[in-house]
């Protein structure tokens, strides 16, 4: 069992590491203090990742992707952790897995564009009575006789203000769901307010509404009724690399600060790394940081391997996601009033940790769901030896 990097795989880190610290980091007290990324800085950014081919290295290089298999993204997707969520977007683009299930007309109208970053894509399933829950959406889109008319509204869309068509979950009968295509411009659509957040600032969190928006028929993505499961299957990898390695990411950024202040910060002659309650903070946090990248590593492994990883992406979004609110709040309490003061990133890490733990699913939803899966099929299902 190898769990050393190739000389590739370490090339990539690195370059996605100088890429962030170069490009992107002088920009993060920007988007803070203005709650937002200008179109020239965000075309800049895009230009030089796409120089690079950092752009949409999930996807397949037939499509103009990077190409890179689920524990290489998720390598990659560490190293994202380690700055602003909106310049991530615009860097290395949030291109969605699922739409490579465009065929004929759909491939050169979504995803082709989508992949190249000439066009951007949202995701919009959230509702207001259906968060967890996406079972319960009331969006519906019934047949005309051109395609669709899509009617209902969203809300907590991410990037809403910046995409230009949006991936949309609907009924189109009673019990049964759907997923389509919407572009922006479609008659019918209005992009609501951006709802103001705790953190993530820069990033819009909009509502969107939808007016009898009429929808061609090249608009449903996959088959009738299959979109529930179509986004369950997208949403495991989504979690795992937004939630799980970015969450692994940010701890880690947030662990070498919390080092280097112990190391350099002096208290009654000696510095504060000396005393063993500081000690401990860094031992345990050290501790659960590799425990989470381990198992984003090993749950990327199984998905490569073409393995069942639902319940393991399960285990990982909580263990990571409370993993990062642990350790956010160890650098508040390290760094002391200073952790709590706008002066410094810290108050910024702790304000950003804190929706890791419910977004993508509660971890009360992922904790419920392991359990289910435990009494059904028994402990066995994640001991890795068998």
């Amino acid at each position: 069992m190898d769990f050393s990097l190739s000389h590739e795989q370490k090339m990539l880190i690195d370059t996605v590491r100088k890429f962030i610290d170069r490009e992107l980091r002088p920009h993060e007290e920007f988007v803070e203090t203005n709650d937002l990324i200008t179109t020239e800085m965000a075309q800049a950014i895009y230009a030089k990742s796409k120089a690079l081919g950092l752009y949409a290295l999930n996807m397949p290089s037939e499509f103009g992707g990077g190409g890179l298999n689920t524990v290489d993204t998720m390598l990659c997707e560490e190293q994202f952790g380690h700055t602003s969520d909106v310049l991530i977007r615009r860097a290395f683009g949030d291109v969605y897995d699922v739409l490579l299930l465009c065929t004929g007309e759909q491939v050169e109208r979504w995803l082709k564009p989508v992949v190249s970053g000439t066009r951007t894509c949202a995701l919009a399933i959230t509702e207001t009575g259906a968060g967890s829950d996406a079972r319960a959406i009331k969006t519906k889109a019934r047949p005309s006789h051109s395609g669709w008319l899509l009617t209902g509204s969203k809300q907590f869309i991410s990037d809403a203000e910046f995409a230009d068509c949006f991936l949309v979950l609907a009924r189109t009968d009673e019990k049964e769901i759907s997923l389509f295509i919407v572009d922006r411009g479609a008659p019918g659509i209005t992009v609501g307010r951006n709802q103001q957040m705790m953190g993530l600032r820069g990033t819009s969190h909009n509502e969107l509404y939808f007016d009898d928006v009429p929808l061609e028929s090249v608009a449903l993505l996959g088959e009738r009724g299959q979109g529930f499961k179509i986004i369950l299957e997208m949403l495991g990898r989504v979690r795992l690399a937004f939630i799980g390695a970015r969450a692994v990411g940010k701890a880690t950024h947030v662990m070498e600060l919390m080092v280097r202040h112990a190391n350099e910060r002096k208290q009654f002659g000696r510095s504060i790394g000396e005393f063993q309650m500081i000690q401990l903070m860094l031992a345990d946090s050290a501790m659960e940081i590799n425990a989470a990248r381990l198992m984003v590593l090993h749950t990327a492994w199984m998905i490569d391997a073409g393995l069942d990883a639902r319940d393991w992406i399960s285990m990982v979004k909580v263990q990571a996601s409370e993993m990062l609110g642990r350790i956010v709040d160890r650098a508040v309490q390290v760094f002391g009033g200073m952790g709590f003061c706008k002066d410094l990133a810290i108050e910024r890490y702790y304000r950003d940790a804190r929706v890791f733990r419910i977004f993508d699913g509660t971890s009360e939803i992922h904790r419920m769901t392991l359990a289910k899966s435990l009494l059904r099929h028994g402990a066995s299902l994640f001991d890795i030896h068998r």
